[in-house]
């Protein structure tokens, strides 16, 4: 085996992981439309609160809170653990805030362009080779993304700042190549007290949802934590043992279940460049798929 190769196994392993995290996160807009009623920031302190605290305590159950002091004395990896933070964290709420503002589809689009970007910092940053086909699946997705783009008449700023921003995450996530939990654990130990302070601040004021929205929305929020930590874990797992390339095409697998979700549960108005956005991501990924095995 060559120096640096990733066995294949892990390689299996990593697939897995990335169809388990991208799964759940198509399935996202269900769980976060039964929060409507709460302001997107407060939704957004709880998610990142509670999965703090859940992690924390994972690792301290572990005894591996050491691990946690190492990467924080580490000053090149504390760095770019803070940046992953920051990014991650605006595309948290403002998924959130699309979600519960009726615009999920948008949202799906934004997670179609997504993996060429991967693509793209896959090249850029990793040097991956990108494969003929590849670039065939590239160019048909694009093409389709940008015809989406002109019929929608203006900039998907949801869209595109959503993309940029996961794309981001996955490529410091890659260059961090942190062991997942302890990863997560600092990432959401980083943000927490900003997040605390938010939401005692809204308590305080009288219009926070914790408990005063009632023991459903309280029971929701304190979950919240929990449903965001463990496709994050299967992402940190995918991130480090497989390439950009390949995850960014699985990935398709999220927008295509928020879409379904945006379209039918949720009966957001079709529009013609959501469909031609679905349909060209959709011949893109076929064609990636029917020569995976020859891709590097």
């Amino acid at each position: 085996m060559k120096r640096n190769e990733i066995p294949r196994n892990s390689e299996v392993q990593g697939a897995l992981a990335a169809f388990a995290a991208y799964s759940m996160w198509g399935l996202f807009p269900l769980y976060w439309k039964q929060l409507e009623g709460v302001e997107s920031l407060q939704i957004l302190a709880h998610r990142i609160f509670w999965a703090g605290l859940l992690c924390f305590g994972l690792m301290a159950a572990k005894g591996r809170l050491v691990e946690i002091i190492r990467i924080v004395r580490d000053s090149g990896k504390i760095f770019l653990v803070l940046c992953a933070a920051l990014i991650v964290t605006v595309n948290w709420g403002l998924f959130i805030w699309a979600v519960n503002n009726g615009r999920i589809t948008e949202s799906a689009l934004g997670y179609y362009i997504n993996p060429l970007l991967s693509v793209a910092f896959g090249a850029l940053f990793f040097k991956e080779k990108v494969g003929n086909w590849t670039r065939v699946a590239v160019i048909v997705a694009a093409i389709g993304i940008l015809a989406a783009a002109i019929v929608y008449g203006s900039v998907p700023w949801v869209s595109l700042l959503l993309a940029l921003t996961f794309a981001s995450y996955g490529v410091i996530k890659k260059k961090l190549n942190i062991e997942p939990l302890a990863g997560l654990t600092i990432e959401t130990l980083v943000i927490a007290p900003f997040a605390l302070a938010f939401i005692v601040a809204r308590q305080s004021a009288g219009t926070g949802a914790f408990v005063s929205a009632g023991v459903v929305t309280t029971i929701l929020l304190c979950l919240a934590g929990l449903i965001t930590a463990v496709p994050l874990f299967f992402f940190a797992k995918a991130a480090n043992t497989i390439s950009l390339q390949k995850m960014g095409f699985i990935q398709y697998i999220s927008p295509t279940g928020q879409l379904f979700l945006g379209l039918v549960v949720f009966h957001e108005r079709p529009s013609p460049a959501l469909l031609v956005a679905f349909a060209s991501v959709l011949v893109a990924v076929v064609i990636y798929l029917s020569t995976w095995k020859r891709v590097p």
